[in-house]
């Protein structure tokens, strides 16, 4: 009859599918941000999941500390959507390279949904490939290690190894009272920096600063550095914006410790300058380089990776010290040079870790360890303290244009690897990653 209003269409068929596939999706995104992944390697393997399990018009949304995944079955049935917090997260590189495995597994289809809730299980009940008392003492062995880098000797080694096992159990004390963890952080770079004035207050001023690089060292905050890069390169800036302030916040932490140390040394008469130091050391000697893959090696256990990275991470810390010292000598500015080495260090663990058909950060990471600007933070603190403050600014603006250098660097290098390989992890492909849209800015 004319005049009449069409009939609205039909709903279309609602698509089932088993719930339980979002769960597992979030308790494995979730596992992966705790293990010190970044958002968007992520936001693939969720989406992988999903797909996988054929969750209908899955969205997935990924940030720092929360992870959502929604479907959308049509018809009559009505959307589902579940989150995670993620409260808590700790370095455990094991853990990560499992959840890559078992959501490799499950794209091509070798899992189905029991299996792969019954693997996800024994990845979370499982356990590191080291026993803890290793991973602390590994701590120890990364500022021993770091203060030969720069060139201290056994006992200047030594020192350093005390003085961070003696401010990691002390932080660890705090924290079991609730103690926040900036302050933890405060308190074992005060520890460091106390060892450092004792030495030279004994008359021995030269070692000090490597005793300070060598415990700095060993808390400096590589891992969400270089994750923190890695969102910002690719797209997803509120996670990348809130990784930059845990770096600036545990960067400020340390800067706090030292500082405190250094003005009450000062004001009690000890002779601490920095007239010997020099800005950007690199040794290109035997000890050194052989000093920079046991950094990169204890780094690796200290993270939890699996065994068989340790020695690409040790070669991986000696080809980048090796690198570095190189450019220095050529008279290449340490920015600059930090930044080539980690680029190389970046493709050389990318195109590994592909090979393996694991994550890269697991050989990236401890890789990059010897180059963390350990000795510009004590040189900046110490000028603060001891009346130039100009230098003092310029050397901790340098240690942190290092410190993005070396991030940059690593993810430039991803970045050249993933420019020639056909597809992703999985199924988002290179073809549907946001960060490669030309917006411009708009």
């Amino acid at each position: 009859m004319e005049g009449t209003p069409p009939e609205p269409p039909e709903d279309e068929p609602g698509e089932s599918f088993d719930p339980r596939a979002i769960e597992l999706a979030l308790r494995v995104g979730e596992l992966l941000l705790a293990s010190g992944e970044s958002t968007e390697r992520v936001n693939e393997a969720v989406l992988s999941l999903a797909v996988a399990y054929e969750v209908p018009r899955a969205e997935v949304q990924v940030t720092f500390t929360a992870i959502m995944v929604s479907a959308h079955p049509g018809g009559a049935t009505p959307p589902m959507t579940g989150s995670r917090a993620i409260r808590r997260r700790t370095p455990a590189y094991w853990r990560l390279t499992a959840l890559h495995k078992l959501v490799q597994e499950a794209s091509i289809g070798m899992l189905d949904l029991d299996d792969a809730r019954t693997r996800l299980n024994e990845i979370k009940r499982g356990r590191a490939p080291y026993p803890p008392w290793l991973m602390v003492v590994c701590l120890g062995l990364i500022a021993a290690a770091a203060s030969m880098l720069v060139g201290g000797g056994p006992l200047v080694a030594a020192t350093a190894f005390v003085a961070t096992l003696l401010g990691d159990r002390t932080a660890a004390a705090l924290a079991r009272r609730g103690i926040a963890e900036f302050f933890q952080l405060t308190v074992a770079a005060a520890i460091a920096a106390t060892a450092a004035a004792l030495v030279i207050a004994a008359g021995h001023q030269t070692h000090a600063s490597t005793i300070v690089t060598g415990a700095i060292l060993a808390l400096l905050p590589g891992r969400p550095l270089v994750a923190s890069v890695q969102d910002g390169i690719t797209g997803d800036l509120v996670s990348a914006g809130a990784r930059v302030l845990e770096v600036f916040f545990i960067i400020a932490a340390i800067v706090a410790g030292l500082g405190v140390v250094v003005y009450v040394a000062v004001k009690m008469n000890v002779d601490i300058n920095v007239g010997h130091m020099t800005s950007a050391p690199a040794l290109m000697k035997p000890v050194p380089i052989i000093a920079a893959g046991v950094v990169a090696l204890t780094f690796a256990v200290f993270l939890a990776t699996p065994r068989d990275v340790l020695v690409p991470a040790a070669i991986g810390g000696a080809l980048i010290w090796t690198l570095y010292a190189l450019m220095l000598n050529w008279k290449v500015t340490p920015v600059l040079a930090s930044a080539v080495s980690a680029v190389v260090i970046g493709m050389l663990g990318s195109l590994l870790a592909r090979r393996r058909n694991a994550p890269s950060l697991p050989y990236i990471v401890p890789a990059i360890s010897p180059l963390l600007p350990g000795t510009l933070l004590y040189r900046g603190m110490v000028e603060l303290n001891t009346g130039s403050p100009q230098q003092g600014a310029m050397s901790l603006v340098a240690a942190l244009s290092v410190a993005l250098a070396l991030g940059a660097g690593v993810n430039l290098g991803g970045e050249l690897v993933r420019a020639f390989q056909s597809v992703g992890l999985s199924a988002s492909g290179r073809w549907a990653r946001p960060a490669a849209r030309r917006t411009r800015g708009f």
